[in-house]
């Protein structure tokens, strides 16, 4: 994430929770940057006139004007169940921390009563899951689409052999749970597709790739439909 979008970020992360505070801390892990890192970028958003202060204490940090936070929306209680419901279902997607995001700006924009209902409804729905620990998609292969940029991967395929790629990011795909990262591959010199869990290590490039334009013809698929995301 760059600066300018980490900016924004922080801006909204404050408006959600306000006039609760949040912590240099924990606003640093959340952006994956040092508390320095935050410090500099809540000076430079208050010196842009952003209404942000601090407060002390140990329950203190950063804070935004009350004035600042999103209007309620009218999202009924069930819609709000119904989209946790839906984030619950995503696994380790690639969306996942944006969905995160955006529930819990949901949450705090409704009314306090709605908001209520929602949480008693929630209450009633539980779901039955195997011992396991979700593993989280690295946020720069989650960035990959929205900030283009080619990729350094070590992958390990099936049988667990490694190999160091430079690949641009095309799209997702994503089947019975399992997400996969469509990418054109230079060291194959065609589109190929991979299985995000399998990717050990990323770094992002400073190069920008060239625009390819991905169809459902480019991914070969021997067996199922693709379906598209619509909006």
């Amino acid at each position: 994430m760059n600066r300018t979008d980490r900016l924004y970020a922080l801006v909204e992360e404050l408006r959600v929770v306000a006039p609760r505070p949040r912590s240099a801390r924990w606003l640093a892990e959340r952006f994956e940057v040092s508390v320095r890192t935050v410090e500099r970028d809540i000076s430079a958003l208050q010196q842009s006139g952003v209404p942000i202060w601090a407060e002390a204490g140990r329950t203190g940090g950063y804070c935004i004007a009350r004035e600042h936070t999103l209007p309620p929306v009218n999202f009924t209680p069930e819609e709000a169940m119904a989209m946790a419901v839906a984030l619950q279902t995503m696994g380790a997607a690639p969306f996942r921390p944006a969905a995160e995001a955006a529930m819990r700006k949901l949450v705090f924009a409704m009314s306090s009563d709605d908001t209520q209902a929602a949480r008693d409804l929630a209450g009633r729905v539980h779901f039955l899951r195997d011992e396991f620990v979700l593993n989280r998609v690295p946020r720069l292969i989650a960035d990959a689409l929205a900030h283009p940029r080619v990729l350094r991967v070590v992958y390990s395929d099936r049988a667990g052999a490694q190999t160091h790629r430079d690949i641009e990011p095309l799209g997702y795909v994503e089947s019975s749970g399992i997400w996969y990262l469509i990418a054109w591959c230079r060291l194959r010199r065609g589109i190929r597709a991979f299985r995000i869990d399998r990717i050990l290590d990323v770094t992002v490039t400073a190069e920008t790739p060239e625009q390819r334009n991905l169809t459902a013809d480019d991914i070969d698929i021997v067996y199922g439909r693709l379906e598209p995301l619509s909006l």
